[in-house]
């Protein structure tokens, strides 16, 4: 089997500032009991979010939807450390990662849209944003979390089921 390279992808896993927010967010959630904000996350988010576009035929490219994955909750050391919103501090924080990884104003547009729409949704179907929003939400296995009974997410929110 020959997988595709994602050379743009690369660059963002290899920004230093990627990297540096990264390490941040960690740093804010080391004692954290309830999801974290981590690179198991935002793959599963990608890999979902590129699931959904395979499933439902929606064309997105691959890049697009892995860019706003791993980009979509950089921010949130932010929201830790400034009380910024951290959809508000991640789309702003990528924008700069995004142009030093080779992607068009208009593609970082596109990604930015989706990572500030990733917390509410942006009511549009069949986009980028809203691919983004149903994988944040279903990357979460509250079924075996054994923080579960402990969170403040609503039942109708906790995945207590596997979904796609």
């Amino acid at each position: 089997m020959k997988y595709n390279q994602m050379k743009r992808i690369d660059k963002i896993l290899q920004n230093k500032d990627y990297n540096k927010y990264i390490k941040k967010i960690k740093k804010f959630e080391k004692d954290r009991e309830f999801c974290k904000h981590n690179m198991k996350h935002f793959l599963d988010v990608c890999r979902i979010a590129y699931i959904t576009s395979l499933e439902e035929e929606l064309g997105i490219e691959k890049e697009l939807i892995y860019a706003a994955g791993l980009l979509h909750d950089v921010g949130r050391w932010k929201q830790y450390k400034e009380s910024i919103p951290h959809e508000v501090a991640s789309a702003e924080l990528a924008m700069d990662i995004l142009m030093d990884s080779g992607f068009s104003i208009c593609e970082a547009e596109s990604i930015k849209h989706a990572i500030l729409n990733h917390r509410k949704g942006d009511g549009s179907k069949d986009t980028l944003s809203d691919i983004i929003y149903k994988a944040d939400k279903l990357s979460r296995n509250c079924f075996c979390c054994k923080q579960e009974q402990n969170c403040n997410w609503s039942l109708e929110k906790k995945n207590l089921t596997i979904k796609i």
